[in-house]
C-alpha cells in the first residue's frame, strides 16, 4: 500500500521495489546504440554487424525487454486498435469513463475494442489473452498484480486505470482520493460531524479510498476503528443499502456516513430512512465518484465529484506516448483530482 506521503502527493517518487517495464530507449543506452540498431537486432533484421547485434540482444535480455506488436506497428501503415478492459458496464461510473477513452481513440484515428470482465481475475487474463492477438495496447481496469499481467501481454503497452503510478510498474492514470477526502472529510468536520462511518467497496484489500478516509478522520482527530467501517459487497445500491443496515446495527450513533461510490451512498440513504434516520437532519450521506445519478435522487447527493471523461482521456494519452516511445505522463499530471460538490444529503 502507499505510505500517507505517496497518498497525499501525487508527485512522490516510485515505492522502492516497484519496477516500470524496459523501454528500447533503456536497451539502446545499455548496448551503446541507436534506437534503430536495437529495432533491427531485436527484429531480426540484415545490415546489423553480429557483434553489435549480440551486444544488444544480451542487453534486451538483461533487462526482460519484450519489443511489443505496438512498437513493431509504428513502421507498417494500418490503424491502431487499443484494447478497452472494463469491470462492470452496468455500472454507471463505467461508460464515461469508456467514453473518454472512445473520444480520445477516435480523435486519433484509432479504434477500440472493449471487453467487460466482471471484475473476474480469471476474465482478465482471457482479456489480454484475446487482446495480445487484436489490439496494439491495452487500457483498463485489473485486480490480478503486475507479474500476472506481463505474463500474459507478452511486452504489449498496457496503461492501469485508478492504480497509482507508485503501485505499478506499467504506465497509470490515477484518481487522488487523498485531495479528494481532505475536501470532503473537512465538508463534514465543519458541519459539525464527529462520528464518522465509512461503506467501503473494495473486497480485495483495503484501496486507496479507505486509506484516505482513516488518514482524514484520524487527522481530525475523530474515533475509528474498523468497527466505523462496513464492507459493501457490490458496488451498487443494494449493496450499500445492506452495509448500511450492518453499520447502524454496528454503531448506531454515526452522525455521518462517507460511501466508496455514489451507488453504495444513495443505498445507504434508502437504508437510512428505512431506519428512520432523516438525511440530512440525523444523517449526512458523502458520495464519491459524481455520477448523474446524484443529482437526482432525494435529498440530491453530496459527492466528490471525478471527471470520468478526463481519467479515460489521459489513458489514452499515456497510450499515445508509449507509441512515440516516450516516458509516460507521471505525478500529478497522470492523477485526477476529485472536487467537492456539495447538495442536501450532507
Amino acid at each position: 500500500m502507499w505510505t500517507d506521503e505517496q497518498q497525499r502527493e501525487p508527485g512522490a517518487r516510485v515505492a522502492q521495489g516497484a519496477r516500470r517495464r524496459a523501454t528500447i530507449h533503456d536497451v539502446a543506452e545499455l548496448a551503446g546504440v541507436s534506437r534503430q540498431t536495437v529495432s533491427r537486432a531485436v527484429n531480426d533484421k540484415g545490415e546489423i554487424d553480429p557483434d553489435t547485434k549480440a551486444r544488444v540482444l544480451e542487453a534486451a535480455r538483461m533487462l526482460d525487454y519484450r519489443p511489443s506488436r505496438f512498437a513493431r506497428g509504428l513502421v507498417r501503415k494500418g490503424t491502431v486498435t487499443a484494447g478497452l478492459v472494463i469491470p462492470d458496464l452496468m455500472n454507471p461510473f463505467f461508460p464515461e469513463v469508456a467514453a473518454g477513452v472512445l473520444e480520445a481513440a477516435e480523435a486519433r484515428g484509432w479504434q477500440v475494442v472493449v471487453c467487460d470482465t466482471r471484475t473476474d481475475g480469471g476474465k482478465e487474463r482471457e482479456a489480454l489473452g484475446v487482446l495480445s492477438h487484436q489490439a496494439d495496447a491495452v487500457v483498463g481496469y485489473f485486480t490480478n498484480d503486475d507479474e500476472v499481467l506481463a505474463r500474459h501481454l507478452g511486452g504489449m503497452p498496457l496503461v492501469l486505470l485508478e492504480r497509482g503510478p507508485q503501485q505499478t510498474r506499467f504506465a497509470a492514470v490515477g484518481i487522488d482520493a487523498a485531495a479528494g477526502l481532505e475536501q470532503g472529510i473537512a465538508h463534514l468536520v465543519r458541519a459539525g460531524h464527529r462520528r464518522i462511518g465509512m461503506l467501503d467497496g473494495d473486497r480485495f484489500t483495503p484501496g486507496p479510498r479507505r486509506e484516505a478516509f482513516l488518514a482524514e478522520v484520524r487527522r481530525h482527530g475523530l474515533p475509528v476503528d474498523d468497527s466505523w467501517i462496513a464492507m459493501s459487497a457490490e458496488h451498487s445500491v443494494a449493496g450499500g443499502e445492506a452495509a448500511m443496515e450492518q453499520l447502524l446495527d454496528t454503531r448506531p450513533q454515526l452522525t455521518a456516513v462517507f460511501g466508496f461510490n455514489d451507488l453504495i451512498a444513495v443505498g445507504a440513504m434508502r437504508a437510512a430512512r428505512r431506519r428512520g434516520r432523516r438525511v440530512p437532519d440525523d444523517l449526512a450521506v458523502l458520495g464519491f465518484d459524481g455520477l448523474s445519478l446524484s443529482e437526482l435522487v432525494e435529498p440530491a447527493l453530496t459527492t466528490l465529484h471525478l471527471d470520468k471523461r478526463r481519467l479515460g482521456r489521459l489513458a489514452v494519452e499515456q497510450v499515445a506516448r508509449l507509441r512515440a516511445g516516450e516516458e509516460p505522463l507521471t505525478g500529478v499530471d497522470a492523477w485526477v483530482v476529485p472536487e467537492l460538490v456539495v447538495r442536501a444529503s450532507a
